[in-house]
């Protein structure tokens, strides 16, 4: 059988690699997604170049394949296919996203809607083998993960059927996040995850509102350039995505350490 880190990277690399071929083809081209630098509190910087026109809101998204790569070199506490996957998602996610922000068109923009369903849906399918009894063996709990991951695909077809139907798909992720987070908490936590779980919804919650009022925020800037430059409602919902995924690693991370030494 492969290593754990081997079979994780197969795996979001089918995962991503499927999504890349289908937003392709061009089937989701009718998708409704913002385009163009007026969506962004940020000014472009004219004498920059494509990639690094708005240079807060791409250099931020480094931070992606960062953190991906510091949590594939940290130690799996149990099965080291769940964290590994994680940081995988996490890693490919940078490029995305910088993607997005440089091209400022639609298949990049579809895409980075699109890999933030299963990155958030991994936070179920990890508290759900956490929670598993030791019965249950990997060999049964792989083609779960992977078939709620293939739920949260396929529920990107509500970006189709309606102009906000990628927001409605991402809250029902972040609440099925939260719902499991909470599960896991009182089955398996301690005050250690307690505080790892409070930080990932607090971080959650600044990653929503701090990206819905960055046009607003920018509006307010008394001059200086911030809020509508470094300090952005973007750039700063970026940097509470990147504490939310870090937290909830640390959350799950703990909570599987503590299942480890409950069963030795």
């Amino acid at each position: 059988m492969w290593a754990p880190e081997r079979s994780a990277f197969l795996h979001v690399l089918l995962l991503f690699g499927l999504c890349i071929a289908v937003t392709c083809s061009g089937v989701l081209d009718g998708v409704w997604t913002e385009l163009g630098y007026e969506h962004y509190a940020e000014r472009p910087v004219a004498w920059l170049p494509r990639s690094l026109a708005m240079p807060a809101n791409s250099l931020v998204n480094l931070g992606y394949s960062a953190l991906g790569a510091r949590w594939l070199r940290q130690e799996a506490a149990g099965d080291g296919y769940y964290k590994d996957a994680f940081a995988w998602m996490v890693l490919a996610y940078g490029p995305v996203q910088w993607a997005r922000i440089a091209w400022q068109a639609q298949r990049p923009a579809v895409l980075d809607q699109w890999l933030t369903l299963p990155i958030f849906a991994w936070v179920p399918v990890w508290a759900a083998y956490l929670l598993a009894g030791e019965e249950d063996g990997r060999i049964r709990r792989l083609p779960r993960a992977l078939a709620v991951e293939a739920a949260s695909i396929a529920s990107y077809g509500l970006a189709l059927a309606h102009r906000r139907g990628f927001e409605l798909a991402l809250g029902c992720h972040i609440a099925a996040a939260v719902l499991a987070g909470l599960a896991a908490q009182r089955r398996l936590g301690d005050a250690v995850s307690r505080r790892h779980l409070l930080q990932a919804v607090a971080s959650c919650v600044g990653f929503v509102v701090l990206k819905l009022l960055d046009l607003p925020l920018g509006r307010l800037d008394p001059g200086l350039g911030l809020l509508s430059g470094p300090l952005s409602g973007h750039f700063l919902s970026k940097l509470c995505d990147l504490l939310q995924i870090h937290y909830s690693l640390c959350f799950l991370q703990h909570l599987a350490r503590r299942k480890n030494l409950k069963h030795k």
